[in-house]
């Protein structure tokens, strides 16, 4: 596959999302925002966890599969990195035109942070197994708890953001291998 595909995939799986967020926005305004940071880790985690439960249980008795949990990861990073600029004085709710731009902004930097490590890493994602990118996507949110735990503080690592954008490029990938468009 060439950039160009993945491009196009990238985007197609990303309107899907959009949708949903924007739509939610319509319907519950910013309540998000009531959530600090590592509850919003928590709203991670649970979404991979139930994808690594389906993984290896095959059945769901709720009868939903990982699409939407997938879904719900890529929408709880972006909140996630919209929290991380607004100030906390800023009011709870929030224009939808400023929701919608945000949205955009995020997913724009996160996209190209994903071009410029496939460049490096030659769409090597291609080759993992879906449940190789939900393993990816737990130890990234592991690795943000601990770093929150640690009030943010890290002596070589990578800040939080960048864990949530890898984590919503994994969830992009593991949604373009399951032919979501």
């Amino acid at each position: 596959m060439t950039q160009t595909n993945t491009a196009i995939e990238f985007d197609e799986v990303i309107a899907v999302c959009r949708s949903l967020f924007l739509k939610k926005t319509k319907d519950y305004g910013t309540a998000w925002r009531i959530l600090r940071p590592s509850s919003i880790t928590d709203q991670i985690f649970i979404k991979a966890q139930r994808i690594r439960t389906l993984e290896e249980k095959k059945v769901s008795k709720v009868g939903e599969d990982v699409t939407s949990e997938y879904i719900g990861i890529i929408n709880y990073c972006v909140i996630a990195m919209l929290q991380l600029e607004l100030a906390g004085d800023a009011p709870y709710e929030l224009p939808f035109e400023q929701v919608e731009q945000g949205f955009e902004e995020k997913v724009q930097e996160t996209r190209d942070l994903m071009f410029a490590k496939n460049h490096d890493y030659g769409e090597a994602w291609r080759d993992l197994r879906i449940s190789s990118l939900t393993d990816l996507i737990l130890m990234k949110i592991l690795r943000v708890k601990q770093i929150e735990d640690n009030e943010g503080k890290t002596l070589a690592s990578e800040g939080v953001k960048a864990n949530y954008q890898d984590m919503l490029n994994y969830s992009v990938f593991a949604l373009i291998k399951l032919g979501v468009r």
